[in-house]
């Protein structure tokens, strides 16, 4: 006597019957809504990752050497002369940081998880000799952003020459005062 039982026996088109009726649609659906959902995840990682630039403002033109930089979610500024950045200037940073520039054409971006947008700005020339009376004198000051070449002259006489830095002053006589790009 045998007291085995015989193995249960499903013909092979009835399994295929039963795991194919109406369960495809459902498979197919779920993928969808899991690679639509992976799609928007990483979107949205990747936004949120971007370092965000507020300012200086795209396009910024100004005659200050003093720039402000603002941004978020990044800690190194690369700033050059050529939209390459084949020899960056790399400055470990954080939001609200000023930076001197001489005069000319920056682009900038923020390095961080990810690459910020490629923003430019440039730094005007600007020759600006302010006078101050100061008894028989005059305190001659150098408000610009270049470094001058002062020409003195008593009426109509040419006395002497001097060179003022950015910010610097100093006090001369005369009646007549030249500035000029050095």
């Amino acid at each position: 006597m045998n007291n085995m039982t015989p193995p249960l026996a499903y013909p092979e088109k009835s399994l295929k019957k039963i795991f194919a009726k109406g369960k495809n649609k459902h498979i197919k659906i779920i993928d969808f809504v899991l690679i639509v959902g992976t799609v928007l995840f990483f979107a949205s990682f990747v936004n949120y990752a971007r370092p965000l630039v507020i300012a200086p403002i795209n396009n910024l033109a100004t005659t200050n050497s003093s720039v402000l930089f603002e941004f978020e979610r990044g800690n190194i500024i690369l700033i050059d002369d050529n939209l390459e950045f084949s020899s960056p200037q790399k400055i470990q940073a954080e939001d609200n940081l000023v930076i001197n520039l001489k005069t000319g054409k920056y682009y900038w971006k923020i390095e961080g998880v990810l690459e910020s947008e490629v923003r430019e700005f440039t730094i005007l020339s600007e020759v600006n000799l302010k006078l101050k009376r100061v008894e028989d004198k005059y305190l001659i000051v150098n408000a610009g952003n270049l470094e001058l070449d002062v020409g003195i002259y008593e009426n109509k006489s040419f006395v002497e020459n001097i060179i003022l830095d950015i910010d610097e002053s100093k006090e001369v006589s005369g009646t007549k005062f030249m500035g000029e790009q050095r």
